[in-house]
């Protein structure tokens, strides 16, 4: 019975031996085994000489190796394979084979060994893994690998980047890789990199630059200073165009607020409360078709721009036709008429919908910003904006120019008892134009949904300057309403930042008084023999 066992545990040590055999010369095969064995090391000197020689290996395997080393995923099994471990929860874990990707099952802790690393390797795990980046074919992870090499090249990367540059074909790249090395070089002392920096906007070169300043070298720090100089001015430039383009995107807002105030206000001479809360029934609209189309936020919002003008033109009609063409010629009762109108819009908003503010989803091309350079960045939403009031002034000024509506408006804007003794039935008029300037006050509630949040308070944040524009534009005319809302977003967006919002807004108040008092008509005054009575 001993000899039966003793030859069973002989033949069963024959079968393991050749497969074990097996197994480590197939490890051994692979250079990519060698390359991983000497991270198995004490020395985290020796662990940082690992890695770059895996860098320089190039080997397809050796950003998910540097990866795993970085996450604490790599790690070697009692038998000395490389894993890398899936998902590190629990008390077994997945893992795969780090050579040949081959999944294993599951291990314990017990039979793992991790591979530590020190603050110093994971610094440089980051940056060889961006180094790597830098071959790969997807656009966005290269231009990502190469912003992170920024203020981070130390000696090895320095000799890894710099044949690299000439290699580079993405501009972008190159561009990144020359400022990655300027900065490496100008941090130590060097004029190269001082000139080659010396354009540059981004704050890691600026913070390069700083340093330079005070280098042991005069030459240097003069000429940092002199570079230093040079991106301060640019960045006053670059700011004061930002400062312009928030101030026009503010302004195409209160433009799309102000005009379709401009055409009642000038038409029928109806100070119109509730214009605001036209504008909320846009914005209301946009939230409504998002929630009736969900996960298609583009298509919701190209088919929010004819419904919410819809929904406030019709609005605008009932608001006509049930207050205001009895209060004609009243302009206080109006008024007061109006403003009740715009709490019970606001009160039914509150208990149909919500109190609550809701969120507009921006679609995707409408996200983002635009880059110019390091320092100036512009933001599409509003950019999408400015063009969509752009195209609403248009249309617009061509329905008052080259169509009989517009023709009408206009005689009756002029001189009301003239147009109806020639034929013009100035109710009819009346009726067309409210309902055009509501709609257009729907689209403005359109544009604004995907720059701020809706709620019920949403129009009231911008009737006051919308009446603004139109007194400082001039009553009724579509060309001061232009002029004078992008003049006064400019304005105001000029003033906030040293006077604050509440102050800058006074200012402007205060400015358009004292210009009414020398023009009370506005920049652009009516035409006409009721106009200048």
């Amino acid at each position: 019975m001993r000899r039966f066992l003793f030859w069973a545990l002989l033949c069963l040590l024959a079968g393991f031996l050749p497969s074990a055999a097996a197994q480590t010369s197939a490890q051994d095969s692979d250079p990519g085994y060698s390359l991983l064995e000497t991270l198995n090391v004490d020395s985290y000197r020796d662990k940082g000489e690992a890695i770059t020689a895996i860098l320089q290996s190039d080997d397809e395997r050796a950003r998910g190796w540097l990866q795993a080393l970085l996450d604490g995923r790599l790690q070697r099994t009692d038998d000395g394979r490389f894993v890398i471990v899936l998902n590190n929860t629990g008390r077994s874990w997945p893992v795969e084979d780090a050579l040949s990707g081959e999944p294993l099952g599951e291990m314990s802790r017990r039979e793992l060994d991790r591979i530590g690393i020190n603050n110093a390797l994971r610094n440089q795990l980051r940056s060889a893994i961006a180094v790597v980046d830098l071959y790969s074919p997807n656009v966005e992870r290269r231009r990502t690998s190469a912003d992170r090499l920024l203020g981070e090249v130390d000696d090895e990367l320095f000799d890894t980047l710099t044949p690299l540059i000439e290699d580079a074909e993405d501009d972008y790249v190159r561009r990144r890789l020359i400022q990655a090395v300027a900065i490496y070089q100008t941090e130590n002392g060097e004029m190269a990199g001082v000139e080659a920096l010396a354009g540059s906007l981004h704050p890691r070169a600026r913070v390069a630059l700083n340093r330079a300043t005070n280098a042991e070298n005069p030459a240097v720090a003069d000429a940092a200073r002199a570079a230093l100089a040079s991106v301060e001015q640019n960045l006053k430039i670059n700011r004061g165009v930002e400062t312009l383009y928030f101030g026009l995107s503010l302004g195409s807002v209160l433009v799309l607020s102000a005009i379709g105030l401009a055409i009642t206000f000038g038409v029928m001479g109806v100070i119109n409360m509730a214009h605001g809360e036209l504008m909320m029934l846009g914005a209301y609209t946009t939230w409504m078709m998002q929630q009736l189309l969900p996960g298609q936020p583009g298509l919701a919002l190209m088919l929010s721009i004819p419904a919410g003008f819809l929904v406030a033109a019709l609005a605008g009609i009932a608001i006509e036709r049930s207050v205001i063409q009895f209060l004609k010629g009243r302009p206080l009762e109006t008024l007061l008429a109006t403003f009740g109108i715009s709490l019970i819009l606001q009160q039914l908003v509150r208990t149909v919908i919500s109190p609550l503010n809701r969120t507009v989803i921006t679609p995707e091309w409408m996200s983002g910003s635009l880059v110019i350079n390091d320092a100036l960045s512009l933001t599409l939403n509003r950019l999408f904006v400015m063009g969509f009031a752009l195209l609403v002034f248009v249309a617009l000024m061509l329905i008052m120019r080259r169509t009989r509506l517009g023709l009408e408006v206009r005689a009756v804007t002029q001189n009301r008892a003239m147009a109806r003794s020639m034929g013009i039935r100035a109710t009819r008029v009346d009726i067309m134009t409210f309902a055009l300037g509501s709609g257009v006050a729907g689209l403005a509630g359109v544009a604004l949904s995907q720059l701020t949040n809706v709620g019920p308070n949403l129009g009231q944040n911008y009737i006051i300057d919308s009446f603004m524009v139109v007194v400082f534009g001039g009553v009724g005319n579509l060309w001061g309403t232009l002029v004078a809302g992008l003049s006064l977003g400019v304005i105001n967006q000029i003033l906030e930042p040293w006077a604050g919002a509440v102050l800058a807004k006074i200012i402007v108040l205060v400015f358009i008084i004292l210009f009414i008092q020398k023009r009370p008509r506005g920049l652009f005054p009516q035409k006409g023999r009721a106009a200048e009575g």
